[in-house]
Parts: C-alpha cells; sequence; structure tokens
C-alpha cells in the first residue's frame, strides 16, 4: 500500500480506550474504489468537531494481474481496519458511466472494499455522489473543486488533499459522520 500523504497515525486504537479517554467519538473509514486507485480517508468526530487522522491511496499497477490488483485493495483496506478500528467504513456507490468497461472494474473494486469490511465486520454505509455532494458542500451537484475546497475547511487542513481520490474519500467519510449525528439527533428527538 503506497501512502501518497496523510497525517501521524494513530495506531491500533481501541474502541474501549477512545469512549473512556475522549469521551463518545466516531471514526470512520471513508473509501473511494478504484482499480487503479482506491483512496481512503480515516476521520474522527471529537465533541463537535471531525478531524483528518489519514489519508491517502492503494495504488496498484496495469502491469498486475486484475486478481493480484483486486488482492492489494483488498490487504490494504484490512490493513487500515485493523489499524484505526472505525466504527463505520463508508463506500462510495458506483457511479454508472458511459464506459461500461471502467464502471466493471470500478464494481469490482468496490466488491473487495465491502468484503474487506464485512470480514472484519465493520458496519457498511454506502453513499451516492450525489449524498457526498450533498452533505459536505450542502449542493448535490457542487463540482469536483468545491468538494475538495470544503473537505480542506472542514477538516481544517493546510491544503486541498491530494490526490483527487483521497479527498473523496474523506468528503465519502465526512458525509457518513453527518449522516450518523442526523440519525443520532433524530433518534434522541422521537424519544423525548
Amino acid at each position: 500500500m503506497e501512502r501518497v500523504e496523510g497525517k501521524e497515525s494513530l495506531r491500533y486504537l481501541s474502541k474501549t480506550f477512545r469512549q473512556v479517554t475522549e469521551g463518545f467519538c466516531v471514526i470512520v473509514l471513508g473509501v473511494d474504489p478504484g482499480t487503479a486507485i482506491t483512496g481512503y480517508g480515516v476521520v474522527r468526530t471529537a465533541g463537535d468537531r471531525v478531524e483528518a487522522l489519514d489519508f491517502g491511496c492503494i495504488k496498484t499497477s496495469e502491469d498486475e494481474s486484475l486478481g493480484s490488483r483486486l488482492k492489494r485493495i483488498h490487504d490494504g483496506v484490512v490493513e487500515l481496519i485493523r489499524r484505526y478500528c472505525p466504527d463505520m467504513v463508508a463506500v462510495e456507490e458506483l457511479f454508472f458511466s458511459k464506459n461500461a468497461r471502467t464502471a466493471m472494474a470500478v464494481g469490482e473494486a468496490r466488491g473487495v472494499v465491502l468484503l474487506a469490511a464485512a470480514v472484519c465486520g465493520c458496519a457498511v454505509r454506502e453513499y451516492t455522489p450525489m449524498q457526498v455532494k450533498q452533505a459536505v458542500t450542502g449542493y448535490g451537484k457542487a463540482d469536483k473543486r468545491q468538494v475538495q475546497a470544503m473537505v480542506r475547511t472542514l477538516l481544517r487542513l493546510d491544503r486541498v488533499p491530494h490526490p483527487d481520490d483521497a479527498a473523496d474519500a474523506l468528503a465519502v467519510a465526512i458525509s457518513c459522520v453527518h449522516s450518523a449525528s442526523t440519525e443520532m439527533a433524530l433518534s434522541s428527538s422521537a424519544s423525548l
């Protein structure tokens, strides 16, 4: 797994340790699947803030067989899950493009990401590109630059995360955090 850019990692935190030392928090692993580049972003809630713990990408080579590429993606995601013990894995849903071959390749990468999460016993949430844009920018048809700028702002980063796949994965993770916060608020008000 190649790490392109990221923050210092917080290794092997157990959920019990996080709850005792920091109060309630949620760690989400966001994934933007692709056969050549699978972006990942790990975020943590800290009170009303969301902060980036790590982000980067898992790269594979065209020279590798498809099976080897998918195994590399699977193993990379399993490693991230073991390192960060996320409460949820958030995955971008397949965007149907005009190129059926590209759609199939992304679908295969999504499949191994979902498998890795299932094997590790992680809850999975899936979000469409429009849901991600809506959660991050407030506008479901925002362009890529707007989403990246908001990811930088929301996570208080010095610059826009690179590569684009990592920024997209962080956006997916932020969407999951916002969605979980909304669900918790609604369930709290319903129980009153």
